[in-house]
């Protein structure tokens, strides 16, 4: 599922991402990203535990707080079986994302969800590596919002494709949905 506040050409096929990825590790490419805290890292950093990725944009209206509370009311509802997750948070909007701008924002939902950002084009290799969708759409008055992907993206510890949740799902079953993810970790 996407967002759109316009109307917008259909996303890529996230199914002919999956299919190209077969049993190796989803949303590989030759991209470096920065975290939250200033760290480099590059596609690795899907790997070790279970993830759950989220792309949207730190000037979001509505979709992208409403799902990073979601995110964190998720890991809240698993206890200590939270620790074998990790959450990331990556910018489809990375000329306003700065690492500082997205510390501030993720600080604002939880310590437990990692903030990605990096160069322009780097994130330009990231959203195709992984099929999301991002376009940039003008508002009144000036300025922009970012349609994108709104869905959160499960991945396994060694980085294949598990699942997604869709933006609004149900709580308890989205619940059940990372709890499974924790388990297979």
């Amino acid at each position: 599922m996407w967002y759109s506040s316009l109307s917008a050409p259909a996303p890529p096929s996230v199914t002919q991402r999956l299919a190209d990825a077969q049993d190796g590790q989803y949303g590989t490419g030759d991209y470096q990203l920065v975290t939250h805290t200033g760290q480099s890292v590059d596609d690795s950093i899907f790997l070790g535990k279970p993830s759950l990725v989220f792309f949207g944009f730190t000037h979001c209206p509505d979709v992208c707080p409403t799902t990073l509370s979601d995110m964190q009311y998720w890991l809240s509802k698993l206890g200590e079986d939270a620790d074998e997750i990790q959450a990331f948070f990556v910018t489809a909007d990375p000329e306003r994302d700065t690492v500082e701008v997205m510390a501030e924002y993720v600080s604002w939902f939880s310590d437990s969800i990692t903030g990605l950002t990096g160069e322009v084009d780097e994130i330009a290799e990231m959203v195709s590596a992984w099929g999301v969708y991002t376009q940039k759409a003008p508002i009144d008055g000036g300025g922009y919002n970012v349609d994108h992907t709104a869905s959160v993206f499960m991945l396994d510890r060694e980085g294949r494709f598990f699942g997604t949740i869709a933006y609004e799902e149900d709580r308890e079953i989205a619940i059940a949905k990372v709890r499974r993810l924790a388990d297979s970790g």
